[in-house]
Formats: structure tokens, C-alpha cells, sequence
């Protein structure tokens, strides 16, 4: 969750949390993130062919400061430096990250303009004459682009220490702000499951997720709905000449489209997850991966579209917040196949049937309620074996 620091009393944890607002900066601002967005890559480039180039010259790692190609491309010191030193920052992470395990993480490669994201991150500076950064009323305070007007969901609380913004252009041309926030808050006490206040979930292709109780999420297929839609602006696009007005307004519709999709997705995931976060002690699920359940054919669609994933993660730090166990089950776990009366068995293929019953006990199941339950058990149990290890040491 988070980790002692200096300055925070005994009994208390700093915690991260980010606030999103909508920018509307000016032309001159709009200008300068513009220019920001390519002098990023720029030295991102440079930094890593030095870095390349050192290597197989001398076989050490080395990474050179984005003040050594100042002095040949002037056009760097338009910029703030603060998002010069982040991209130094974030390539010698990209090179730990790289280095601890090459076989998940790959080699940093370069960026291009076409396909990476444009984005710029500053750290705020503690001054006489007060932060570099800073939030007003209407707008974001930012070096060299000043106030720059905004749009905030929310207002960061007493005690909150801004840390950091990360500024952001989407494809569609909207500009956001990610601002990250440190504060300090009493560590929560550890919450303990009983099985009342527990809820068992299996991933659901059709339904999102079933719960042990026998309910569901069932929520919308906003790609699916949007199908025809998506489809039509694409036929519209293959018979366009690329790059004439026409060509990039349609591509500005497909492009929006898709950013309202995700934006459905996301709403949903997010009131969905503070709902069973708030409601629940603790959940239970299975450590699926979903990019290995989107291989499988025997189930229509796709899994990524689900944003099931996501949902998990942000279930995680939500229930972590409130000291409240997410348990996850071993994804091998035979749960649907097991009944959850007797603890039998099953074969191969009955399973996959939407109802079926126990040949030993006679029970009656629902395929998916009954794999939530069996993860629920096997969670509970999972999470009670740890706690006896935990306390025998």
C-alpha cells in the first residue's frame, strides 16, 4: 500500500493518489506542450542511441544528461528543464526494469512521433517564494506556460503535497493533467474475513463476473454496441484519400468514438469496483490472465474488451486502502469442475454446461455461481493457512 517515511508519525502511512483534470491551455501554451511533446522525444532518441553506441564501444551501460545536447540543439532550453531530467529519470528505469528480468521486459526502444504518446512530466520545487507548481481556483500553475485554465473533478485535501504532473494529449487533441498528490493517513487496521462478509468472483465473458450469491454484473458490451458504428465511419474511411480534410475529420470521429467506449468501460469499472470495496470485507477471486483467456476459442469476443483486468487492479488498492484482503486463487484451480456441496470431482466437458448436477450428492448448480463459490472456499482457506503460518514464525 505504502511505505514508512521520514516526517510521518508511528502508526501512520503515505499514500499516493492522483487527481485528472481537463486543461484548456491557450495557443501559445498549446504551442509550447507541443514543442515540450517533441523535445521529450528528442532527447529520449538521443540519449538512447548515446547509450547504444557506448555499449558497443566499451560494453558498459552508460546514460548521458540531457545538459550535454543543449549547446547543439538550443531549441531544448524553450522548454522546462524539469521534463528533460524525467526522461532521463524514466530511461534509466526503463533500464532496471530491463536489466532485474529482460525476459518480461524489453529492451527500451525509441520513440515515434506517429505512434507514442505525447505526454511531459514535471516535479514541483519547494522555493522561498512558494512551489513551481501549484493549483488556483480555475487553472494549473505550471513553469513556463503559467496558468494554464482547468477543469478539476476534484480538490485535493489539507495536508496534500503535490508532487508531481504529468500533461497529456490525447488523439483526439485534448490536453489533461495527471497531478500526483503524497499524504499522510492513520494505517488502516487489518480487516479479517469471515464467510458473511466475503464475495467469491469468477470472471464471466458474458457477464462480466458472477458472484457467489448468484448475481451479476451484467454489464453493457460497449464495443459490441458500437459495432456498427465503428464499422460504418471505417468503410467511410478505406474509400477517403489519406490526408485530405475529409480523410482527418473521419479519422477524428473514429477516434472519438473510440475514446467514448473507453470512457464507458472506465465509469463503469471504477463504480463498480468503490461498490464492492465499500460493501464487502474482503473478495475473492482467480488469478486469471486475460490475455491467455482471449486465446481461447471457445469463447466468443474478447477478453481484453472486458477491461476485467483493470476492474481487479483498481478492486485491489481500494480494498488495500481500507485494509481489506484481496485474495487470489491459483488460475489452475479446477473450480469449475468441483462441486461446492460434496467437494466432488467432475470430469472433463460436463462443466462447460450453463446447469448441471452432482452425480454423488444429486446438487443442482449454476456453472459460473458455483465456480464463485468454490473460489470463495478455496480463498478463505488460502487466507486462514497464512495467517497460521504468519503467526507460528
Amino acid at each position: 500500500m505504502a511505505w514508512k517515511k521520514r516526517g510521518v508519525a508511528d502508526g501512520e502511512a503515505v499514500q499516493y493518489t492522483t487527481i485528472k483534470a481537463r486543461l484548456y491551455p491557450d495557443e501559445a501554451q498549446a504551442e509550447l506542450f507541443e514543442n515540450t511533446f517533441g523535445c521529450c522525444r528528442y532527447i529520449w532518441n538521443r540519449m538512447l542511441a548515446d547509450q547504444q553506441r557506448f555499449y558497443l564501444e566499451t560494453d558498459q551501460h552508460f546514460i548521458p544528461t540531457p545538459a550535454k545536447y543543449k549547446k547543439e540543439a538550443p531549441f531544448l532550453k524553450e522548454v522546462d528543464n524539469q521534463a528533460l531530467i524525467q526522461e532521463h529519470n524514466k530511461l534509466s528505469q526503463a533500464f532496471r526494469v530491463f536489466f532485474k528480468n529482460p525476459e518480461s521486459f524489453g529492451r527500451p526502444k525509441f520513440k515515434k512521433k506517429k505512434t507514442d504518446r505525447d505526454s511531459f512530466t514535471a516535479c514541483s520545487h519547494e522555493f522561498e517564494s512558494g512551489p513551481t507548481i501549484y493549483i488556483t481556483k480555475n487553472g494549473l500553475r505550471l513553469t513556463k506556460a503559467g496558468i494554464v485554465r482547468a477543469k478539476f473533478p476534484r480538490r485535493p485535501r489539507n495536508g496534500w503535497k503535490l508532487k508531481r504532473v504529468t500533461v497529456e494529449k490525447t488523439k483526439t487533441g485534448k490536453f489533461y493533467a495527471c497531478i500526483l498528490y503524497e499524504y499522510a493517513v492513520k494505517a488502516p487496521e487489518p480487516v479479517v474475513p469471515t464467510p458473511e462478509t466475503t464475495l467469491g468472483l469468477k470472471y464471466s465473458m458474458a457477464r462480466f463476473y458472477a458472484a457467489d450469491d448468484g448475481s451479476a454484473a451484467d454489464a453493457p458490451h460497449w464495443l459490441r454496441q458500437s459495432q456498427e458504428k465503428l464499422a460504418k465511419l471505417q468503410r467511410r474511411l478505406s474509400r477517403m484519400e489519406p490526408g485530405s480534410r475529409n480523410y482527418r475529420e473521419a479519422v477524428q470521429k473514429y477516434r472519438l468514438l473510440h475514446e467514448h467506449i473507453a470512457n464507458q468501460r472506465r465509469d463503469f469499472i471504477h463504480k463498480e469496483s468503490s461498490r464492492i470495496a465499500n460493501g464487502w470485507n474482503a473478495v475473492c477471486m482467480r488469478g486469471d490472465s486475460m490475455q491467455e483467456v482471449s486465446k481461447k476459442k471457445v469463447l466468443p469476443g474478447n477478453a481484453l474488451d472486458s477491461g476485467f483486468g483493470m476492474f481487479r487492479e483498481c478492486l485491489r488498492y481500494k480494498l488495500e486502502r481500507q485494509g481489506k484482503p484481496l485474495i487470489l486463487v491459483d488460475r489452475f484451480t479446477p473450480t469449475t469442475r468441483i462441486c461446492s456441496a460434496c467437494g466432488e470431482l467432475r470430469g472433463c466437458g460436463l462443466h462447460r454446461r450453463a446447469v448441471w448436477v452432482c452425480a454423488k450428492c444429486g446438487a443442482k448448480h449454476q456453472r459460473e455461481a458455483n465456480a464463485a463459490k468454490n473460489i470463495k472456499a478455496q480463498g478463505l482457506a488460502q487466507y486462514f493457512n497464512r495467517q497460521e503460518l504468519r503467526e507460528s514464525a
